[in-house]
């Protein structure tokens, strides 16, 4: 088989495998095969005879759609404007607690005593 009918002849295709019910799919590896067929026999021999796992996918790589470079694009966009889901502006409370607790560590045994008999009254 010459070069170019190779790579007509071979397409990629990319293993998944779920080892319970309750875990998610996970990508394995890719391979070449001539049709899906021959693909989950492949992926079956090379994957399941070494690990556990209750389902495996076979897909071909042409059917799995990516995001284009626009659209990547126009999702970063969308998302630079979500500086609120950062919680970097609760720092300062680490500050406001230790000086709490120094004004605690400053207060003397009578004045706390002193300040059950201000209830009484």
């Amino acid at each position: 088989m010459s070069g170019a009918n190779e790579k007509n002849f071979y397409k990629e295709y990319e293993v998944f495998s779920k080892k319970s019910n309750k875990l998610p799919l996970q990508h394995q590896f890719s391979l070449l095969a001539p049709n899906k067929e021959m693909a989950l026999m492949m992926a079956q021999e090379n994957f399941m005879r070494r690990e556990d796992a209750i389902d495996i996918w076979v897909v071909a790589r042409e059917d799995i759609r990516a995001l284009t470079g626009e659209e990547k694009q126009v999702l970063t966009k969308r998302l630079d404007n979500k500086d609120y889901r950062n919680t970097k502006g609760y720092g300062y409370l680490r500050k406001l607690w230790r000086e709490k607790e120094e004004k605690l560590k400053m207060l003397d045994e009578k004045e706390i005593m002193s300040w059950s008999e201000g209830r009484k009254g």
